[in-house]
């Protein structure tokens, strides 16, 4: 799989897919197998036997994981792809659509 460039707590817009136009924060990276969970996105139903936690049981809404080819990284409100650039010796995400540096 190839690797991606996004990281946990990156805010994000979904690009394709029944969620598309959706816009959240990435709660998990699955680098492995190249996917993502994003808040608010991709709801599932998922129904919940009684237990010590959740004494009432029933169906329960929570995020399911999403393809990370699916998702673009969110700068200034716009979708954008992410590069690399190597300053004296450390490495930087920048933006490629405005060459900023994100962290």
């Amino acid at each position: 799989m190839a690797s991606t460039k996004l990281k946990t707590g990156d805010n994000v817009v979904v690009i394709t897919g029944k969620n598309k136009g959706k816009q959240g924060k990435i709660l998990i990276v699955d680098r492995k197998k190249g996917r993502v969970l994003v808040e608010g996105v991709n709801m599932v139903s998922k129904h919940q036997k009684p237990n010590a936690q959740n004494q009432q049981g029933g169906i329960v809404k929570k995020e399911n994981y999403i393809d990370a080819s699916n998702v673009m990284y969110l700068h200034n409100g716009k979708a954008t792809r992410i590069g690399a650039k190597i300053e004296d010796g450390k490495k930087f995400r920048i933006a490629k659509s405005t060459g900023e540096v994100i962290d």
